[in-house]
């Protein structure tokens, strides 16, 4: 069984949702245990338990939001290292298309690097010239179909990731899937 950590921080509930539809992506994988934690009530044990993560701020002045860093910063130094070779990706909201969501897309997973996961983008086009290739993002909330099946599909391709590289389910590879992944490229 695959465990997929969804652990986020929300100032107004747009990222929140981001996280539940990442969660329930995730949840789509037969065989996959997912957790949904706001950063204020998750700790180490949850990074430690997880096989894969996704990771969640909104976007503040082009850049993770504080707590979120500070949650970072706060981790135990013993632990640092025996993260490696776990699965993440990541996700960001902020008020406007062109906010710096993709920084912070990029901040996230440079956090993740630090910390020793493997960390991927998402190739597919969950809509006429979208895709989450640095992670999902959305301007407010993600109300657009677009955007939800972007949250999902990372979500779900994180529990593909993980079942394939962790729990060693071939059947569990991307490419392995049946559901459309390049739809409406450059349209």
């Amino acid at each position: 069984m695959a465990n997929i950590l969804v652990l986020y921080h929300s100032n107004s509930g747009n990222t929140r949702r981001m996280a539940e539809l990442v969660a329930e992506g995730a949840g789509q994988l037969v065989s996959t245990e997912v957790r949904l934690r706001d950063i204020s009530e998750a700790t180490h044990a949850d990074l430690e338990w997880c096989d894969g993560i996704a990771l969640g701020s909104p976007t503040n002045y082009g850049t993770v939001s504080w707590q979120m860093k500070q949650w970072w910063d706060q981790q135990p130094i013993e632990n640092w290292g025996k993260r490696d070779g776990k699965i993440g990706c990541v996700f960001s909201s902020a008020g406007a298309w062109g906010g710096g969501q993709e920084w912070t897309c990029m901040t996230l997973l440079a956090i993740l690097m630090n910390y020793g996961f493997l960390v991927f983008g998402l190739t597919d086009y969950t809509g006429p010239k979208f895709s989450a290739h640095y992670g999902a993002i959305t301007a407010g909330p993600p109300v657009a179909d677009r955007e939800q099946e972007a949250c999902r599909r990372l979500g779900l391709r994180l529990a593909e990731w993980a079942a394939t590289m962790i729990e060693g389910r071939k059947d569990a590879h991307p490419l392995k899937q049946s559901y459309e992944r390049f739809s409406d490229i450059g349209k």
